[in-house]
């Protein structure tokens, strides 16, 4: 079973699924309507029992009443009985229907008055899919809809907002409810991946669902939200789901802000370092290269006497390959402490690898304006790797498949795929862009070589670095018009 993706995941087991009637592949609210119904639904149908169940009894008595007319009193008291009868339907339907308008009342009163936005939805069509993709046999929704975005796109136009509360509407700087009343697909933009998983919460019979999704406001501008929703238990449930949301918008800045912080003082660090290093590579080198210097010079004036010296000369020379070598040995200590080579190696999940650099750059994804589908096999073996080497693999990988769509008219979507692939495991990174032309592909690998206007030409020299250093490859497929797909391998941990 796939798991929901969500940065705030609830914790919460799905319910196990009913076995019978061939029910054992359908989520637990696919089966027959449930005999637990809300309080207004159950009000509604008492009103209707009772109307059904007592005109009969009315009915009948008035029809012996009619028959009797021979023994009047017996008549009158089956007349009066009935009335009586009728009276009390009313009575009990009045009733009933003045406490389902009461419940009615406070459960609107209690939506409009409440301090947090809040949003009534209906999700039937995105329900009747997931039951007919499962009947016909797809049970895996985030590999369906990965290979087909399109089908979810047009799922999400077929999801309908039917109300949301004073809140949300002053959250969000609207004039009025019109605003955000019509389909999800015109607040909620391509670029945000939660929908999918919203399918997969409901195929999986997730009791709730929490994540944080960007929602675009009446004016145009985007809020960052943190929304928790009840999953229905039924079918029924699906035209009626509230949602709650909180405007994280702020958060999210000052989270970024937090981050930019952090990268800059690393990249301080990284400055003083180098620095501190560059002294000391001074330090090293300059001691052989000044002893070079004087062991050339003592050859040269021995070999330039009128009788040269050649004992003394050789001796000399001796020096300068010595010290030649020392100084070529603190360069290639150097160089290895500062190459590819794997530092904190360790058994990880390139699934969980992968999700952390999609949250890691969602930002900038969502600027460029690619729209990120991922999809990992299930039971995936982990490979033996520097996660945070992997990690700025994926993430040049994705910033570049996303770069090269930015001037693409939307939908671009980026594709993002693990699988086993014998004794490796494979990840696929696939954008819709233009491609890459067939002069630039033999040297797309090379050092400062670059396509891109003010690009340095390192991005992808330093994955494959960083790959390679892992016993793995990595490698580019592309056709021109339909975009490129960048694979890279591993080699499966041999501790699992």
């Amino acid at each position: 079973m796939k798991q929901v993706f969500s940065r705030w995941p609830t914790g919460l087991a799905p319910p196990l699924a009913r076995a019978e009637g061939g029910m054992a592949a359908l989520p637990h609210w696919a089966r027959p309507a449930s005999q637990h119904r809300p309080l207004p639904a159950l009000l509604s149908h008492g009103v209707r029992a009772v109307l059904f169940a007592a005109l009969p009894c009315v009915a009948g008595g008035l029809l012996v009443a009619a028959a009797m007319v021979d023994r009047p009193r017996v008549a009158a008291g089956f007349t009066i009985l009935a009335c009586l009868l009728l009276l009390a339907t009313i009575g009990a339907a009045w009733w009933l229907s003045a406490r389902l308008a009461e419940s009615e009342k406070r459960g609107h009163a209690i939506f409009e008055r409440a301090g947090i936005s809040l949003w009534r939805e209906d999700w039937t069509a995105v329900g009747k899919a997931v039951i007919a993709l499962k009947q016909a046999g797809i049970h895996d929704m985030r590999a369906h809809f990965t290979a087909e975005p399109d089908l979810a796109r047009a799922l999400r136009r077929q999801v309908i907002i039917r109300d949301v509360n004073a809140f949300t509407v002053q959250m969000m700087g609207a004039a009025d409810k019109q605003a955000f009343l019509g389909t999800l697909d015109r607040i909620l933009p391509d670029t945000d991946h939660t929908f999918i998983q919203w399918i997969i919460a409901f195929a999986n019979g997730e009791p709730y669902y929490r994540s944080e999704a960007h929602i675009t406001r009446p004016d145009g501008s985007v809020a960052d939200t943190l929304f928790v929703a009840e999953l229905p238990g039924n079918l029924d449930g699906f035209r009626d789901i509230i949602v709650t949301a909180m405007d994280i918008t702020e958060f999210k800045a000052a989270q970024a802000r937090l981050v930019a912080a952090e990268t800059e003082i690393a990249r301080a660090s990284r400055v003083t370092t180098i620095g501190a290093l560059a002294a000391t590579i001074a330090h090293e080198v300059n001691s052989p290269l000044s002893a070079i210097v004087t062991n050339a010079e003592a050859g040269l004036r021995w070999l330039r006497r009128p009788i040269p010296n050649l004992i003394e000369a050789e001796a000399a020379i001796t020096g300068v390959i010595a010290d030649a070598t020392r100084a070529r040995d603190v360069v290639a200590r150097t160089r290895s402490f500062l190459g590819n080579s794997p530092r904190r190696s360790a058994a990880i999940d390139l699934a969980d690898a992968a999700r952390n650099a999609i949250l890691l750059v969602e930002r900038e994804l969502r600027t460029l304006g690619a729209s990120v589908h991922f999809d990992a096999d299930e039971d995936v073996p982990h490979v033996l790797a520097d996660p945070i080497q992997i990690q700025q693999v994926l993430v040049n990988l994705m910033i570049n498949g996303a770069q090269a769509m930015a001037d693409l008219a939307q939908p671009r979507d980026l594709t993002i795929t693990i699988a086993r692939d014998r004794d490796d495991v494979r990840v696929d990174v696939r954008d819709r862009g233009v491609g890459i032309e067939a002069d630039h592909l033999p040297r797309i690998f090379d050092l400062f070589y670059t396509t891109r206007p003010g690009g340095l030409g390192m991005g992808l020299a330093i994955c494959r670095n960083c790959v390679e250093a892992h016993g793995g490859r990595l490698w580019v497929n592309t056709t021109a018009g339909a975009g490129a797909v960048f694979h890279f391998s591993l080699p499966i941990s041999p501790h699992v």
